[in-house]
């Protein structure tokens, strides 16, 4: 065999490898989703992850795909694999969105902004960052380093949330007479296993962007790439955990899970680049900011169940920024530049669209309906029948 055609198979092997723990994170999404809502809501919760994953997955295979790189060619591992693999991360700008609006939407329009999101935003951010970049040498070129997407996953899907909160509101009975009502997790062994299988997606999601393990230096650089983002999630849960002792004498597991996922979304940008040191800083400061942010995105009554925009939000800004901070190599201004042009394409073109979709087919459940729960009135399957729902 020669050793070209060896690299060949390897590498869509890899490709194919990876592709499958990305997908792991759609139970993921799905588990911690129907860990954090309301028995009355699981069904819904499940039905629009499933959806999600088909309807964004097909847009991008029809349209997305071309218009993120320009043509199927790939001289370096099979097609089909190739695009199996950038197939797999559209539906997480989705996932992102959809657990944070969770509780209160319908699934229709949210599957309508799906096939927009796959079919033509997040393949536009794919294009000027990692792409075909057809605005290339002009204002809006992207030359930021982003291995695998704190910005241009994670940031997409926290700005089309953050438009999506601001169109649909909050949950009935969130925030009353000035005060924040705690609506707790309804099965917190789930929202666990959602977190970790998340966490494991995670190593095929950065390890895989590598794109090639034929050879002993990229075996290398995926190796460390997984390495970095395994101790980015594990300072993230530690610190998250040690602040929330600090505050409140009491160790919230949703929170110290969040606290990893902070710290897993900051390390996405560059985990190819730091030593082993940096991701524990990295992924500190991301659970960190996990905690800080979640009381101040509610002081402004902007209600999100899972805490999707402090933890993808917030940390894909952070980690983008963090790859200027500690790789001399990389332009700060760089980075600044690529956060700030995502975020004005993508939540100025997810707001037009939401709004847009809002007019004909709106968003948000009557609150008799979330009175009654998502289930019943969206799906007629309820996930729990032999619980009495809480209202």
């Amino acid at each position: 065999m020669l050793e070209a055609d060896f690299k060949y198979i390897i590498d869509t092997f890899f490709a194919l490898f990876s592709m499958v723990l990305i997908i792991f994170m759609v139970p993921g999404f799905a588990m911690l989703e129907a860990g954090l809502v309301r028995t009355k809501n699981v069904s819904s919760v499940l039905t629009i992850n499933v959806m999600i994953y088909a309807v964004a997955s097909l847009a991008f295979l029809l349209i997305g795909y071309t218009l993120a790189f320009g043509s199927w060619e790939n001289s370096n591992m099979s097609i089909w694999a190739a695009f199996l693999f950038q197939m797999a991360f559209v539906g997480k700008t989705i996932n992102i969105m959809s657990g944070g609006v969770s509780e209160r939407v319908r699934i229709i329009p949210l599957a309508i902004f799906a096939v927009i999101m796959g079919g033509f935003i997040y393949p536009s951010m794919v294009n000027i960052s990692w792409g075909a970049d057809i605005l290339k040498d002009t204002l809006f070129d992207i030359t930021m380093h982003d291995l695998a997407g704190s910005t241009v996953i994670h940031s997409t899907g926290g700005w089309a949330l953050l438009a999506a909160i601001l169109i649909i509101g909050s949950r009935k009975g969130r925030y009353v007479q000035g005060g924040i009502r705690v609506i707790p997790a309804s099965n917190i062994p789930l929202v666990v296993l959602g977190a970790f299988l998340l966490w494991i997606g995670w190593f095929g999601f950065n390890g895989g962007s590598v794109g090639s393990i034929s050879s002993v230096e990229n075996a290398n650089a995926v190796a460390k790439t997984i390495m970095n983002t395994n101790t980015a999630g594990l300072a993230g849960a530690i610190i998250a955990g040690i602040l929330m002792y600090i505050r409140y004498k009491l160790f919230d597991i949703t929170m110290i899970l969040n606290g990893a996922l902070g710290g897993l979304v900051a390390i996405t940008a560059g985990p190819d680049l730091f030593n082993m040191y940096v991701p524990i800083l990295v992924g500190a400061i991301g659970g960190a900011l996990v905690v800080f942010a979640v009381p101040v995105f509610d002081k402004f009554k902007l209600d999100d169940p899972v805490g999707a925009l402090s933890v993808h939000l917030v940390n894909g800004i952070w980690g983008t920024l963090a790859v200027g901070i500690f790789v001399p190599e990389i332009s700060f201004m760089a980075q600044l530049k690529g956060v700030a042009i995502v975020a004005l394409f993508a939540f100025s073109v997810s707001f037009v669209i939401l709004y847009l979709i809002n007019k004909f087919v709106p968003f948000r459940a009557t609150d008799d309906e979330q009175q009654e729960g998502m289930d019943v009135n969206e799906c007629g399957v309820e996930a729990y029948p032999e619980f009495k729902r809480a209202m």
